[in-house]
């Protein structure tokens, strides 16, 4: 499938998608959550290409907004109606739901996945939520899924040489 119009918003759930969904607690509410440095790269790339990009989470981590932060993407926490949020993003970044993309792997993100131009999600997802995907990564979340859908979709909206021409242009 080639998407005509081309994608605007991405949004990323955090848990589960950007990392394998394991979280490590220690002392003094410390959090750690590995990251996909191969996601990150594609990413913070997106940027370049005229694609905003927000992390919607329902958990808040302050090694979310770090990464976020380090990506240029902006990082929503705490939501528990991702469906009303993404309608609000809707209006703030100016696009219509055809111009966004989600990529989720679970049941609180399968309302707002449903009305976005493109759905995705890694190979480890609900089984509810790849129902509802146009595409479906060969890899688990946290192990480079976000890269390979990220790429998926730019290749399918003809934008992917793009992507590569802003890193020939880097270099010369």
């Amino acid at each position: 499938m080639r998407y005509n119009v081309g994608i605007k918003l991405l949004m990323i759930d955090v848990d589960g998608t950007l990392t394998d969904g394991t979280v490590f607690y220690g002392d003094q509410k410390m959090e750690i959550k590995a990251f996909n440095i191969k996601d990150g790269l594609i990413i913070k790339a997106l940027s370049n290409l005229g694609i905003n990009v927000v992390f919607l989470t329902g958990r808040e981590s302050a090694a979310t907004e770090r990464r976020a932060a380090e990506l240029g993407a902006t990082a929503i926490q705490g939501v528990e109606d991702k469906e009303t949020k993404m309608n609000e993003l809707f209006i703030e970044y100016g696009v219509k739901p055809e111009q966004s993309a989600y990529i989720g792997d679970d049941l609180n993100d399968y309302a707002a996945m449903s009305i976005c131009g493109f759905k995705a999600c890694p190979a480890d997802a609900a089984s509810e939520i790849q129902d509802i995907c146009d595409y479906i990564s060969p890899l688990s979340g946290g192990h480079g899924a976000v890269r390979d859908i990220c790429e998926y979709m730019l290749k399918q909206n003809g934008s992917y040489s793009d992507l590569l021409d802003s890193y020939i242009d880097e270099r010369n």
